[in-house]
């Protein structure tokens, strides 16, 4: 069954689907959603996935976005008598998944909530009103009758730090929630075709799963003490079920992979005060893109002193988003504990929370440079709701601070190449382009050389683009953006220009004469061509993603020129 607001764009439908013996999926598909955690953006839309399952007492596990509130409650009501609802099971709270579940007690007062001690507390505050809980330990079982058996698993941190997996014994579905899941909206229930949602899958964990790889390896170890896994019923996007064992063997190498690097930053934050939640997930999507692991924590959750004294002497830097000045006790002490933990030459990095009351970063900052520590960026203020480019900037000064942990370890590598075959690589010869993008209020640019035409029909290009520039995150699939040619002899203004290391958010093209093309992204006036691209597919190319695009505009502004050639000494290094 399919419901449609707006039959003509298909902005929000229902697809309902039985997926296993009484057990039926309600998936809210949001196709034109194109930002998710606010700050990352979307390419293919996204789902909200529910699951009903029928015993002699009936579950309801997660609800959906509220934005789906009329359409989801006449589904749901279609398919069960919300009275007839027993328990509402709940992954965990963030908002796209538990919206409804105020909603949802109102239609039947009598439902009794299942979930995490820590999920359970986050739903007082949220709801506003008594209901019948109960709370589940790791291990903990639920008999709903007629052989569904509920067993719950623990997952904290994936990627909220209530998170909780169910499994039925029956039907053999583990609900995993946000974990495993990918933003990719279209009304294939099944994974089915792999080579359609593998980016986006590999995606969603680098920018939600990446920075709490330790936390995913713990799950996955749980998970393998349950019996057979025979389908993983995600809260975003298709359910696992032909490639199961091929998705959670993906998570757990690049889990081990982050898990296993030398160097470790521990990103601070408090999940129920401000902006601070997402803010810290795009600096540590920022950090891990330079291939440093990144751990983060909840300073408003319960925390065990000595083990976060242990955790920050074992990292390599610090960030940490300003409380509120009436944060309570324990936050103050972990504060405290962090000051009391830090060693000389650690990096450190602050941002604003965005809650309207944060404590000013300066006086922190002084703290740490008093100890010894070496800001990694300048301190990120916050004035009002962060946007898009706030966002940007929190990734780039991730970034920043991740190069500046590898910098001798890429001295390293660039030393490590055998003196003939550095030579030799050197004598690869590329012309000299600019890339530049634009993606709604966020811009930004690169100089490349690793160009070249890949295509004749459609016409197509690759660029190798290393994983941890600043454009990287704007030439995901589906993105535009455009290709400047430099000229022979009139290149080097631009260049200079365009070499410069910029500060997190800066303006790449202060200074520098543009006009928009119809894509949006900025053409460089003296550049002498330009061509109009779009992301089709990337390719992981090792520390680099090889981009294929597609062009379907360009011109020349001056015909008889000639493209600006890079030739290097040497090959270990641009």
């Amino acid at each position: 069954m399919v419901a449609l607001t707006e039959k003509t764009k298909k902005r929000l439908t229902i697809q309902t689907a039985e997926i296993a013996e009484d057990t039926t999926a309600i998936r809210s598909l949001d196709w034109d959603r194109d930002r998710f955690d606010i700050e990352f953006g979307l390419q293919n839309g996204t789902t909200y996935n529910s699951f009903i399952i029928r015993g002699e007492k009936n579950a309801l596990v997660d609800t959906s976005h509220e934005k789906f509130r009329q359409l989801y409650l006449d589904t749901l009501k279609n398919l069960i008598d919300p009275t007839e609802i027993s328990y509402l099971i709940i992954s965990h709270t963030e908002p796209d998944h538990s919206g409804l579940v105020k909603d949802v007690l109102q239609l039947n007062p009598d439902i009794t909530v299942v979930a995490s001690k820590v999920a359970i507390q986050f739903l007082e505050n949220m709801v506003h009103q008594p209901f019948k809980k109960q709370i589940v330990k790791n291990g903990d079982r639920l008999d709903l009758g007629n052989g569904h058996e509920m067993e719950f698993v623990i997952a904290p941190n994936l990627h909220w730090p209530d998170t909780m997996f169910s499994y039925d014994h029956k039907t053999q579905i583990l609900f995993t929630c946000d974990a495993f899941g990918l933003h990719y909206c279209s009304d294939s229930t099944f994974d089915k075709d792999l080579k359609a949602i593998e980016e986006d899958f590999q995606f969603y964990y680098e920018c939600l799963m990446a920075p709490n790889a330790r936390s995913v390896l713990s799950a996955l170890k749980r998970m393998g003490e349950l019996e057979k896994i025979g389908m993983i019923a995600t809260g975003h996007g298709p359910l696992l079920y032909h490639n199961v064992d091929e998705l959670t063997g993906r998570y757990r190498t690049w889990s081990q992979t982050q898990a296993k690097a030398e160097t470790t930053v521990g990103v601070f934050y408090i999940a129920d005060y401000g902006y601070s939640k997402p803010l810290a997930q795009a600096i540590a999507y920022g950090i891990t893109k330079t291939g440093v692991a990144v751990e983060m924590v909840d300073l408003g959750s319960s925390i065990d002193l000595q083990e976060l004294r242990e955790f920050v002497n074992r990292c390599a830097g610090i960030v940490i988003g300003m409380p509120p000045t009436s944060a309570d006790a324990s936050v103050e002490s972990a504060i405290s504990t962090i000051l009391g933990s830090v060693e000389e030459k650690q990096s450190v990095g602050l941002f604003e929370s965005g809650g309207g009351d944060d404590e000013p970063t300066y006086t922190l900052l002084s703290k740490f440079r008093n100890l010894g520590l070496i800001p990694a960026f300048p301190a990120i203020q916050i004035k009002q709701t962060p946007s898009e480019a706030t966002y940007k900037q929190c990734e780039e000064a991730g970034t920043d601070l991740g190069q500046w942990l590898t910098r001798d370890r890429s001295i390293k590598q660039m030393k490590s190449l055998g003196a003939d075959l550095d030579k030799a690589l050197g004598r690869i010869s590329a012309g000299l382009y600019i890339i530049t993008a634009r993606r709604g209020d966020v811009s930004s640019a690169m100089l490349a050389s690793w160009v070249s035409q890949a295509s004749f029909q459609p016409i197509g290009i690759s660029i190798a683009v290393a994983k941890d520039r600043a454009i990287e995150s704007l030439m995901q699939v589906g993105d535009r953006f455009v290709l400047n040619v430099l000229e022979e002899g009139n290149y080097h203004i631009l260049m200079k220009h365009f070499l410069k290391r910029f500060a997190p958010g800066a303006d790449r093209f202060e200074g520098v004469r543009t006009q928009p093309a119809e894509n949006g992204a900025p053409i460089l006036t003296d550049a002498l061509a330009y061509m109009e691209c779009e992301v089709v597919s990337r390719m992981d190319g090792g520390d680099h993603w090889i981009v294929y695009s597609t062009v379907y505009a360009g011109r020349v502004s001056k015909p008889d020129s000639l493209t600006a050639v890079h030739h290097r000494k040497v090959g270990n290094h641009y």
